[in-house]
């Protein structure tokens, strides 16, 4: 695991967004395609803004989320709504804003078709190029949290949460296809992350994060995260 630390959180994601927009054209140019999956999160937000206006192979990206909230379309609770809004400058052709489908009375089953997406736009088993991560307080990451079933979960590469997660359930991608990815990008931003990123970078299984495979995992934290503000 490498480990960036940056002055505030807008830095964060200034550097996020290249690190991505980076990886982007690297992997255009090598396969012809670039999958990202990106999870929720106020800097995450800034980050997709920024990347919106980076120089991207937009016609070449798939993008797919990390986790979602179960919750009506358009619900201020939705990641895809603010990732839609953050990404309104960039060309990317709607068709390749890969939505995880919660808004099925199923969820099981809505976990099954995310999966075989996956499988169809990235290989089976599917391997994506970068998958963007948060840390919780907590340690949770993706909606992969602290006591859940979803945690046992790796014979599937998608899957519903158990409970509810600050009053949503949740579909999430699993261990399995996380860590099969070609990059996972870590981003970690205030000073109520500070014990969560420590256990994170010393690999704690006991939380959610420190379970995630630390090869090829590039952590961006600001100064308070790191306990340096």
């Amino acid at each position: 695991m490498q480990i960036e630390i940056l002055p505030d959180a807008d830095a964060v994601a200034v550097r996020a967004a290249q690190v991505i927009a980076a990886a982007a054209r690297a992997a255009v140019l090598a396969r012809g395609r670039f999958s990202l999956a990106v999870s929720g999160g106020q800097t995450p937000w800034v980050m997709l803004r920024r990347l919106a206006v980076e120089d991207v192979p937009w016609p070449g990206v798939d993008l797919f989320q990390v986790d979602e909230r179960i919750a009506p379309a358009g619900d201020a609770d939705r990641n895809l709504t603010h990732l839609r809004e953050s990404l309104q400058a960039a060309p990317l052709p709607a068709a390749q804003v890969h939505a995880m489908p919660v808004e099925d009375a199923d969820a099981e089953l809505a976990a099954r078709r995310y999966a075989a997406l996956l499988r169809e736009v990235c290989g089976s088993p599917p391997v994506l190029d970068c998958v963007h991560l948060g840390l919780g307080p907590d340690g949770h990451t993706a909606s992969l949290v602290p006591g859940d079933a979803v945690l046992g979960v790796h014979a599937v590469d998608v899957a519903p949460t158990a409970g509810t997660y600050q009053g949503r359930r949740r579909l999430t991608l699993t261990y399995p296809v996380i860590d099969r990815s070609r990059q996972i990008l870590w981003v970690v931003t205030g000073t109520e992350k500070v014990d969560a990123l420590q256990r994170l970078r010393a690999g704690d299984a006991s939380i959610p994060g420190g379970r995630v495979r630390q090869e090829r995992a590039l952590v961006l934290a600001d100064r308070a995260a790191a306990g340096a503000a």
